[in-house]
């Protein structure tokens, strides 16, 4: 990593404590940074208010939470999909993964009762399994098709698992009104114990990044290029398939569809470092918890008293992004085969 990439990790890691201390200062109450400062300084007022210590521990402290593991998986998964499938627009909810999973998770709570994390977790899993075998067959498929055409296979995808989804929920008004703000991405209706059971899954995905760096980064001069360095592709984008399943069924468990963030934090990685995985992974995670945790505190505090889910903000940063950054890379050239 060069001086530049370090200094702008250490400012981004900075920034990033800002902000958590931030989240945890702002919310539901008249509890504001004063407070926090006071209970973190063993103000005894603060600390036996059970008024505060209610919401800094119940509400506050797991969004907060939330926003840091949901950042890191959706960054991590859209980082990786770019990856395996050398598509710089590739990201979970614009190929249709996250679709797939809420498609299987509205089947687990409309026709087998799941409520537990495990059980959101099951479920969301096996819907972006689906859809990511979906998605990485046809980028083999149409391995000479370019950026433009796999995001509209992905369109398609998620009109159709969307679809679905809504006719199932049509039918049974007591699990719409149960999913309808979860669907639009929130980190509101977070727990300690979801993030608890999904955190483990979480490390076992890191972990499977960490170890697919170097092989995906080779795999980027071509399959056959990458045989003649003694790496199996097929091996490779299973490995891929499995990280980026886990990191979106552990998100969609316990804040729901988020878009565009995953796509936001691995283009800015990518703007840092167009080359070495390792340390792309490293500026995503970390781009993606700060967008999301900046997205999480503007929901708190623009309309108040209410609040506005985080998956609405990010698609209206993010939507604009992506035409900006197909605009940039040229119409033609997504349109044009390799």
């Amino acid at each position: 990593m060069s001086r530049p990439q370090s200094l702008l990790l250490l400012s981004g890691t900075l920034l990033l404590l800002c902000l958590f201390a931030l989240s945890l200062a702002t919310g539901a109450g008249e509890y504001g940074p004063r407070a926090l400062l006071g209970y973190l300084s063993g103000d005894p007022a603060l600390r036996q208010d059970p008024q505060f210590t209610m919401i800094l521990h119940t509400l506050r402290l797991p969004r907060t939470l939330c926003a840091l593991l949901v950042g890191v998986c959706v960054a991590l998964s859209a980082t990786l999909l770019q990856s395996a499938t050398r598509n710089p627009l590739a990201e979970p909810g614009l190929l249709g993964v996250n679709a797939g999973a809420v498609l299987a998770l509205v089947v687990g709570i409309t026709w087998f009762g799941v409520e537990s994390a495990y059980g959101y977790l099951l479920w969301s899993g096996l819907g972006a399994l689906l859809a990511n075998l979906i998605v990485l067959a046809l980028g083999l498929m149409l391995g000479g098709a370019t950026p433009l055409k796999l995001i509209l296979v992905g369109v398609a995808l998620s009109a159709t698992f969307g679809g679905l989804a809504n006719y199932l929920l049509l039918s049974n008004l007591v699990v719409l009104e149960q999913f309808r703000f979860w669907n639009l991405g929130s980190l509101a209706a977070s727990s300690l114990d979801a993030i608890g059971h999904v955190t483990p899954f979480v490390v076992l995905a890191l972990l499977l990044s960490l170890l697919l760096c170097r092989p995906l980064t080779l795999l980027q001069m071509g399959d056959q290029q990458a045989r003649a360095l003694g790496i199996h592709p097929a091996l490779i984008r299973v490995g891929v398939l499995l990280a980026s399943t886990l990191f979106i069924a552990c998100a969609i468990a316990i804040a729901g569809p988020i878009a565009f963030v995953g796509f936001l934090a691995a283009y800015c990685a990518r703007q840092v470092e167009p080359v070495k995985l390792a340390v792309q992974i490293r500026f995503s995670a970390l781009f993606g918890v700060l967008f999301l945790l900046l997205a999480d505190l503007l929901a708190r505090v623009l309309i108040r008293p209410f609040e506005m889910p985080s998956g609405i903000l990010l698609a209206l940063i993010g939507a604009p992004t992506l035409i900006v950054v197909v605009q940039r890379g040229g119409f033609r050239s997504l349109l044009a085969v390799k």
